[in-house]
């Protein structure tokens, strides 16, 4: 008998046998690479996730790096304490913030734009939703900042025709406030 012979032998039960043999072979194939796929999706979701955490770790650091930087510390501090009653009031002691030309207080109106800038960056990234609510309720607190500053920006906006003049950082106010008035209906 020749080798041959017998492992391709085609008569009925050895047929079955080795037919039986190559489904159960396709079978197991067919699981391990289902749990292949299976594991690799799990291993992608997970990177997403980690991902998304450097990203958010990353801008952290980022804003407190500017939100903590000397020089921002001053500007603040300059526009927080500077005082007027309203729009006119203001104009009248500093001049127009946008109002480059005026000698008025160079440095405020220098300090209001990094200051107003900064703020309409945060609000951006909160109204993109490239960052949390809550993440950006514990890095800053702009509620006051806003309060101070609103008659000024809602006078610039009317002044030169810009009605969305700063409106992220107003988005990030309302936003935030909204949070504050759940925080207090919640706990």
């Amino acid at each position: 008998m020749v080798i041959h012979d017998v492992v391709f032998n085609t008569d009925s039960p050895n047929l079955v046998f080795w037919v039986s043999i190559m489904v159960d072979i396709q079978t197991i194939s067919i699981g391990v690479a289902s749990a292949g796929v299976f594991l690799a999706a799990i291993y992608y979701i997970w990177q997403i996730r980690h991902q998304t955490r450097l990203r958010e770790t990353d801008l952290a650091i980022r804003l407190f790096s500017i939100l903590n930087d000397r020089e921002f510390g001053k500007d603040y501090a300059r526009v927080r304490r500077c005082e007027f009653k309203d729009y006119d009031d203001f104009v009248k002691r500093y001049g127009s913030i946008w109002d480059w030309d005026s000698e008025k207080e160079p440095r405020l109106k220098e300090s209001f734009g990094q200051v107003l800038n900064t703020a309409e960056m945060i609000g951006f990234l909160l109204k993109r939703k490239a960052v949390d609510a809550d993440f950006l309720c514990e890095v800053w607190q702009g509620l006051g900042l806003w309060e101070k500053v609103k008659p000024v920006v809602e006078g610039e906006r009317r002044r030169w025709g810009v009605p969305a003049m700063f409106e992220c950082f107003e988005y990030y106010y309302n936003e935030m406030k909204k949070r504050e008035q759940e925080g207090v209906k919640n706990g």
